[in-house]
């Protein structure tokens, strides 16, 4: 079986069976053996390979024992400790590790619970086990990026000086990555005024920084989306397409309330939200800015006098490829114009103070 296979078979074994595992021991028996096995190559029944219950006196701890050490040509490479499945891995689960690294010629250690398996070197301070690990693998949820760096730590491709030279970039990479999700997931207040900052003309307030919070939660599962949809066209047609879905045609203002109904399903992104500030940067020329607002919906993004959507001053179309400014009549017809960039608007300066004008 290719690696990968033996991976996947692994995985479907912690899935199918890790309900059933009650202690340290099965866990061992049932899924660290099988890996240290199966997927890394190091047969579990030679004593020269791999030593269960490997005793290391240092001081006046005498008789502790590592779960289990890899070795090669005599000399210990890696170091693996064991919990139960289901239990956290906290860095304090990690001391004999710690212990035994510092007086063996390791340079690799893994704390597992058969399902997560943290892998340790000595990147911080030579000889002294790193309190981060520098990789990760979840036989849950297998990160395809870090399956090249796992290889080489398999018998047949195992080097530890590349290993070593990978591990920090490994690490730093894996740490940026976890940050990035949790402030996609849940954005710190800099993270917000990073991007607030960027868009947002006025002066970053409390309740700025909670609606730029909201928005950039949005921005972000829509960018993330939009990257998802751009790998699955790729696959599917091998060229990259746009990912921008296309709405239904609007040509008068009467489907506005269908689409408040369903606010909870619109998303505003931030090209929407710096299209609105050009906008009002034009028409507050002829109209106070404070009765400038918005309205998002699912089908577009609507800037309306007075927040009344009888008096609509325009439609900003960018939930598509082609992004659209449409322009209201005297008589409230719209008339959808195809813009390349934001900058465009700007060319519309007239008839947008001109749609002001009509409810003036």
């Amino acid at each position: 079986m290719e690696f990968i296979e033996r991976l996947n078979a692994l995985s479907a074994k912690v899935r199918q069976q890790g309900g059933a595992i009650q202690t340290e021991e099965a866990t061992k028996t049932a899924l660290v053996m099988p890996f240290i096995n199966s997927v890394l190559g190091y047969d579990v029944f030679d004593p020269s390979e791999v030593t269960p219950e490997y005793v290391c006196d240092i001081g006046t701890k005498k008789g502790e024992k590592i779960d289990y050490a890899i070795l090669k040509n005599g000399e210990i490479q890696i170091l693996i400790e064991c919990k139960k499945i289901g239990e956290p891995l906290h860095i304090n689960h990690a001391s004999q590790l710690f212990r035994y690294f510092h007086v063996t010629s390791a340079r690799i250690s893994i704390l597992t619970n058969g399902q997560v398996y943290k892998f340790f070197t000595d990147l911080d301070a030579p000889n002294k086990m790193d309190e981060k690990p520098f990789l990760e693998l979840d036989l849950l949820d297998v990160d395809e990026h870090i399956l090249p760096e796992l290889q080489k730590i398999t018998k047949a491709a195992f080097d530890v000086d590349s290993i070593i030279n990978a591990a920090g970039e490994l690490k730093y990479v894996s740490q940026i990555k976890r940050e990035m999700a949790a402030q996609f997931n849940q954005p710190d207040d800099d993270f917000v005024k990073f991007f607030a900052a960027r868009v947002y003309d006025g002066i970053i307030t409390q309740k700025v920084r909670e609606q730029f919070a909201t928005l950039t939660r949005k921005a972000a599962a829509q960018f993330l989306g939009d990257q998802v949809n751009d790998r699955l066209k790729s696959a599917m047609s091998g060229a990259l397409q746009p990912s921008f879905a296309v709405a239904p045609a609007e040509t008068t203002v009467t489907n506005e309330a269908a689409n408040e109904q369903e606010e909870d399903r619109v998303q505003t992104t931030l090209d929407e939200l710096e299209g609105f500030h050009i906008v009002k940067a034009i028409v507050r020329a002829v109209v106070d800015a404070k009765r400038i607002v918005h309205r998002d919906t699912q089908s577009y993004f609507g800037v309306l006098l007075d927040d009344n959507n009888r008096k609509p001053i325009c439609r900003l179309h960018f939930n598509r490829s082609q992004k659209y400014i449409g322009i209201f009549d005297h008589e409230k017809n719209e008339t959808r114009h195809p813009i390349t960039s934001l900058d465009d608007i700007y060319s519309f300066a007239e008839q947008l103070k001109g749609a002001v004008a009509y409810y003036e």
